[in-house]
């Protein structure tokens, strides 16, 4: 007799340090950029992508390796310039303040800070910086110079990563036989692996099923058609 597999509703917790960062032909670049952070031009980086793309996975990379403080672009007013002056910065979610004056100019007095400072910038955002909607002239002309470095929708080999990944963020090991079901059956986005990983282990603690992939079929039926 087969023993039922347990399933057990325990909290998903991302890791983000550099040997759970799968590299592939999508990431490459950008991450040897990021790893040859000294040699930035100005100081300064972007890294944008889509949505889940690995922005965040990779800012917390360079964080480890540079000591850099991480703040999201919208937190920009509530903190000094001085306080955040103490090491290297990343800025997440820049086009996040496309509508707000106040945090482009205080974003536009900060850049300037740190290169005088000689400090290193690490700027991330969804599309390229043309597109994040910067009314201040002087910081999109400052952002627009800062090299750029793309994540791209995963291939094959970084899918099939990511999946195992997301699964094992919440404690969840499925069968190889699974993520390869999956791979060939989702939508090639991060986003997409996020929401179909989260929908498949809430059926699973629901129905206290196990994660084969009869039950991933099913779920992935229910959710290219009705609500599951």
């Amino acid at each position: 007799m087969t023993p039922k597999q347990l399933i057990f509703d325990l909290p998903s917790r991302t890791v983000l340090g550099r040997g759970d960062f799968f590299v592939s032909q999508s990431n490459t670049i950008a991450l040897s950029l990021i790893e040859d952070w000294r040699n930035w031009p100005g100081g300064k980086h972007i890294l944008s992508g889509p949505q889940g793309s690995g922005k965040t996975h990779l800012a917390h990379v360079w964080a480890e390796l540079s000591s850099a403080k991480i703040i999201s672009a919208h937190d920009l007013c509530r903190h000094e310039n001085t306080a955040l002056m103490q090491t290297n910065l990343i800025v997440e979610d820049v086009p996040d303040i496309g509508g707000n004056r106040a945090a482009q100019e205080q974003l536009f007095h900060l850049h300037n800070l740190f290169a005088a400072e000689q400090r290193f910038l690490l700027f991330t955002g969804r599309g390229a910086p043309r597109h994040w909607n910067i009314a201040l002239p002087d910081l999109a002309s400052r952002l627009h110079g800062a090299r750029n470095a793309v994540l791209y929708e995963p291939d094959d080999l970084l899918f099939s990563a990511l999946l195992a990944k997301l699964f094992a963020d919440r404690q969840v090991y499925p069968a190889p036989d699974v993520i390869q079901f999956l791979v060939a059956r989702l939508e090639r986005s991060f986003a997409a692996a996020q929401h179909f990983v989260e929908k498949l282990d809430a059926a699973a603690l629901r129905e206290q099923r196990p994660m084969t992939r009869s039950f991933a079929s099913k779920v992935l039926s229910a959710d290219n058609g009705s609500e599951y």
